[in-house]
């Protein structure tokens, strides 16, 4: 199997790619009570937003497959959803879209009232559909394995490792 093309997205890019998501979610008309950050991808760019949008922060982790960080605190989240709260769900990439399914399942398909969610990059070819995107790319043309400015302190082997979990998403 081919290794794929590593694509370093600089941190001027990130913030390029906050501000047009800030933007996005204000000249929509609405306003979350909470940024929901996705382990791993999505906790940085959430950090951000949340600053930028002056929104409290919160977190799960689905990628280590630790209950007590995932499916947990998924229950608690379907609680303030529940209760009316409106989280804005954060994450670097919405590739095949599986993430993003699972939490909206798990959060039990609320409408677009209370959950949204916003991606630094967004595969047109994804399974799953997002409210805010920064850029959008089609899987069919861009094979990249984006490396965003967070993971620059992984080696190579690392970020290799990781796209090694999942080749099916540039192949």
């Amino acid at each position: 199997m081919q290794k794929p093309v590593l694509t370093d997205i600089e941190m001027a890019r990130f913030l390029a790619q906050i501000d047009l998501l800030a933007d996005a979610v204000i000249a929509s008309g609405w306003r979350p009570d909470w940024i929901v950050g996705i382990g791993r991808g999505g906790l940085a760019p959430a950090t951000w937003l949340s600053h930028a949008l002056g929104r409290p922060m919160l977190s799960v982790d689905l990628s280590a497959q630790v209950p007590a960080f995932a499916e947990a605190l998924l229950g608690e989240l379907r609680l303030r959803v529940k209760a009316g709260e409106r989280l804005l769900v954060v994450d670097d990439i919405n590739d095949s879209g599986r993430t993003i399914l699972r939490l909206r399942s798990a959060l039990g398909e609320a409408d677009a009232a209370l959950l949204r969610v916003a991606v630094l990059i967004d595969n047109s070819r994804s399974a799953a559909r997002v409210d805010y995107r920064a850029e959008t790319i089609d899987r069919a043309v861009t094979k990249d394995w984006f490396v965003f400015p967070w993971e620059k302190a992984a080696s190579r082997a690392s970020i290799l490792a990781d796209w090694g979990e999942q080749p099916d998403r540039t192949a």
